[in-house]
């Protein structure tokens, strides 16, 4: 595709909130665009946002969501020139990529090359070093038997974390912090990245204690242009998976910024990445950055960046695949007040976040004044089983990060979904929080605050649901079939995997 043109027709490989948001970028830039859904989302409100829209099979996943080959074909059918995997599902497989680029078809993200080389940590953690990223002590290879992790540990020192190599979404992940507890700890993180990932492989690295989850967005042309827009707070998580969000981080100073920047470019040159994409580091509590990994997508909580820089991620990443230019410099890009968003789940949250089942009975949306609400959620809309169970995201802006807290507490008190219970209590409790609102937490804050909340009124689980949540977490334990698809591409939109953490 010559610089400048843009696509025709973009087809959108996913579901929910983020199809919505991909085919609302599409409308403005006057781009046709091309639904896909399950059976499962027959009723599904980003159906109607799409100019066209087609089945692709079943409500698995397996059998619609990640299926190449119908995707593909559809995109074909349709007369499509792109396709745009928003996140989860495909959007991290190199695989996905590569059957684009072999049918013809522009993948809207990085090349298959790069998706590979950063989905496997060991491989990422040695380009970022190679290129001098700061990266956490430990070892550069993976590891497979236990002598060779008791020898390793030994020189890395305990405590120490075990992470599958070939992993993500926490799978594969355990904390080691005397020899005593090596060898079960070993043998379970082999079994889980053997279990979700195909690959037991698995590598060592220091740990890093009640660190900050501080991830940075940048930008990447096919002409050698790479800028970054700043900043994310992630910290505030639940075993690995992110709860609350906000730019900038209220443990970054500008100084910190244009380093934590700087590696964050650096590292997108490294693995010679081109669309939008995000660095993510830890912080120590003396403010030492440390490479992570790099998600080679667009992120959940990308709305954040934008309300802070101005700047439409989704519009460049189609404008970057059509082959222009960045329409900016990094001495161009500002930083303007502050941005938080709320991850909305169908979790109970005073009940140990398990799954909320059922049929919505009613649903208002908070308005006014710097408020963005991204959902697909409706009155009557039946939640299904399938899917992940992110259903809404609430993002407000404020001239400062008190004025942005403030207007997140109107707008959750505003936020209305009666038939199921939310995480609404949950970010309420949060954004009213002393630690929170003087930025004095870390990636342990909800087991040290929230959990420890003697105050709260805990629900009685109901059979069903817990029986619902142990029969999904025992399908989700069985060997992943080898057909090269790892369920890690798609652990942002998997109901099924996050049942594993709700049963447990």
């Amino acid at each position: 595709m010559t610089e400048g043109k843009l696509f025709k027709k973009v087809l959108v490989a996913n579901r929910g909130e983020i199809a919505i948001r991909v085919f609302r970028a599409l409308s403005e830039m006057g781009i046709g665009s091309v639904g896909v859904y399950s059976e499962a989302d027959r009723l599904s409100a980003h159906l109607k946002y799409a100019d066209e829209a087609y089945l692709i099979g079943g409500a698995a996943p397996s059998e619609s969501y990640l299926n190449i080959e119908r995707i593909i074909a559809t995109a074909k059918k349709a007369g499509c020139e792109a396709i745009h995997p928003g996140y989860g599902f495909l959007a991290e497989s190199h695989e996905f990529a590569k059957a684009c680029e072999d049918a013809g078809l522009v993948f809207i993200g990085p090349s298959p090359e790069s998706i590979k080389a950063m989905g496997f940590k060991t491989k990422a953690k040695k380009i970022m070093k190679d290129s001098g990223v700061p990266v956490i002590p430990g070892c550069l290879a993976g590891v497979t038997d236990i002598q060779q992790a008791e020898k390793l540990a030994a020189e890395i020192g305990y405590p120490i974390m075990l992470k599958a190599s070939a992993g993500g979404g926490g799978k594969g992940m355990r904390i080691v912090r005397s020899r005593e507890e090596l060898d079960q700890a070993f043998r379970t993180a082999r079994s889980e990245a053997e279990s979700y990932f195909g690959n037991p492989e698995i590598f060592i690295e220091k740990l890093i204690e009640r660190p900050r989850h501080i991830e940075v967005q940048i930008l990447a042309d096919n002409h050698g242009n790479v800028i970054h827009l700043g900043e994310r707070e992630c910290s505030i998580q639940r075993r690995y998976q992110k709860l609350i969000e906000e730019s900038p981080s209220p443990a970054i100073d500008s100084e910190t910024r244009k380093q934590i920047g700087a590696a964050a470019v650096l590292a997108a040159k490294a693995a010679n990445y081109r669309n939008a994409g995000t660095v993510e580091f830890i912080m120590d509590q003396k403010g030492n950055f440390y490479f992570l990994e790099m998600n080679t997508r667009l992120q959940v909580e990308h709305p954040v960046t934008e309300f802070v820089t101005g700047i439409d991620i989704v519009i460049n990443q189609i404008k970057i695949a059509a082959g222009r230019r960045l329409e900016y410099t990094q001495d161009e890009i500002s930083w303007r007040g502050s941005a938080i968003e709320c991850r909305i789940y169908a979790e109970d949250p005073m009940n140990d976040f398990l799954p909320s089942l059922g049929r919505i009975k009613r649903v208002r949306n908070p308005e006014g004044p710097w408020v963005r609400v991204e959902n697909y959620v409706y009155s009557g809309y039946e939640v299904p089983v399938y899917y992940d169970p992110l259903i809404a995201k609430v993002i407000t802006w404020g001239a400062d990060r008190k004025s942005a807290i403030a207007r997140m507490r109107r707008a959750l008190s505003e936020y209305i979904i009666e038939g199921i219970e939310t995480t609404i209590p949950f970010h309420m409790w949060v954004m009213r929080d002393p630690h929170f609102l003087a930025g004095d937490f870390d990636t342990s804050y909800i087991d040290r605050h929230y959990v420890g909340d003697s105050r709260r009124k805990r629900r009685k689980t109901p059979p069903e649901v817990a029986v619902i949540a142990a029969c999904i977490s025992a399908i989700e334990s069985q060997p992943q079939k080898k057909d090269g698809h790892s369920r890690s591409r798609w652990r942002d939109v998997s109901r099924r995997e996050a049942a594993r953490s709700w049963a447990r």
